[in-house]
């Protein structure tokens, strides 16, 4: 028996829209953000799933504009920390560390920044999130981050994060997974698009 467990990246802030590393970092959305989500809802593939949230800001936020009611909070689920990476960009950093950022970055699963954690440290932290939810039996929506989505999706591929990615993600959509008894993830969807609010019947943040 499988479950699924759907995993939302947050909407726009203006740290990713000007491509800085954000991690543990709280901001919140952008204008156009929130817009943009109060114009939008869940597919169908979603609705009715628990909802659990990172504690960041710009997580409990994308639930909000979306109208999602009843959101647990999970620590678990918080953004792979840049450490003091934090609000540089990755262009910034590969001009300025040169060839020990390249060896860094070919080191997969245990690149990691200085005083921050390696995508295996993360996976580490979701791995046990992701056996309770199996075991609980509820379908669930995670509303989480960039490197907490790559981490699974790396987990249910067999991805070890070196060269091209398996399929590319689209980071404005729904991914879904499918958990095994274990809580070990495969693929059931990705790049589930985000439907209309006025398609989709009335929607109140």
């Amino acid at each position: 028996m499988t479950l699924l467990l759907g995993l939302l990246r947050h909407a726009e802030t203006e740290w990713s829209r000007d491509k800085r590393l954000q991690g543990h970092t709280d901001v919140p959305l952008s204008d156009d953000a929130r817009a943009w989500l109060a114009r939008h809802r869940l597919p169908a593939i979603a609705r009715g799933m628990q909802v659990v949230s990172s504690p960041l800001v710009r997580c409990t936020e994308t639930a909000h504009w979306l109208g999602l009611e009843r959101v647990v909070i999970e620590p678990r689920l918080v953004e792979m920390s840049w450490g003091e990476w934090e609000g540089r960009r990755l262009a910034e950093l590969r001009a300025e560390f040169g060839a020990s950022m390249a060896l860094n970055e070919a080191r997969g699963f245990d690149f990691e920044p200085p005083h921050g954690e390696s995508p295996r440290q993360v996976l580490e932290r979701v791995r046990p999130w992701l056996a309770q939810r199996a075991q609980a039996g509820k379908p669930t929506l995670g509303l989480a981050h960039r490197g907490v989505i790559r981490v699974v999706f790396a987990a249910a591929t067999g991805w070890d994060l070196l060269g091209r990615a398996p399929a590319k993600l689209d980071w404005a959509a729904l991914h879904v997974f499918a958990l095994d008894a274990d809580g070990r993830p495969s693929v059931h969807r990705l790049n589930v698009p985000l439907d209309a609010a006025d398609a989709a019947g009335p929607q109140t943040p």
